[in-house]
């Protein structure tokens, strides 16, 4: 994740928390969850409850009619099935393209010629360190999926006009693929650059 600048620490000073003491109250296969005991700008204490998560890539798949490729999942914690853009979990170790590329393959079977790095979110930054990053990709070539033990989908094609209808009528609510639509149209719009590069 990007740190902030020398400066901005400087800047921001007078709003520095101190972390006293740390703890790690749960530890799964995927959540790493902590409770700090820390000290405040104006000195008084405070407890601050976070989940530590290795960060994540998401993609916005651009098809060569200018349509995207979105997926249709499961999300238990909502108890409802969620649209989004392609993602997934950094691996320990793991280049954020490579998670991307790898990630776009498994879940839609497509790969990119090309992509773009984007810039990073943070979607949770009340309780979790969470970066994900956000990828474009385009040039795509249809192969076979190739889904993780117990993950279940559908991928389909939507237009970015289709998306837009669907979040201002409160039906697409995922953060980071309201996020990906938001940079594709300033993107579209010639407002916000995106370098490409070869698919390595």
């Amino acid at each position: 994740m990007n740190a902030p600048e020398p400066a901005a620490l400087s800047l921001d000073v007078h709003l520095r928390e101190q972390t006293v003491r740390s703890e790690q109250v749960y530890r799964g296969k995927f959540l790493d969850v902590r409770r700090d005991q820390i000290r405040l700008p104006d000195g008084g204490a405070a407890q601050r409850e976070y989940i530590v998560h290795p960060g994540a890539v998401m993609v916005v798949p651009l098809l060569d009619d200018g349509r995207l490729v979105v997926e249709r999942q499961w999300r238990y914690p909502l108890a409802r099935v969620m649209l989004e853009f392609p993602a997934g979990k950094i691996d320990a170790g793991e280049p954020p393209l490579v998670c991307g590329i790898r990630e776009l393959i498994e879940e839609t079977g497509y790969r990119a010629a090309e992509w773009a790095r984007a810039g990073i979110l943070h979607n949770a930054i009340a309780y979790s360190n969470e970066g994900i990053e956000v990828w474009f990709a385009r040039g795509l070539t249809l192969g076979e999926r190739a889904l993780d033990a117990g993950e279940f989908l559908d991928v389909t094609e939507m237009s970015a006009e289709q998306l837009d209808d669907l979040a201002c009528r409160g039906e697409l609510t995922d953060a980071k693929t309201l996020i990906g639509l938001l940079w594709l149209q300033n993107w579209r719009a010639g407002r916000w650059p995106l370098e490409w590069r070869p698919a390595p």
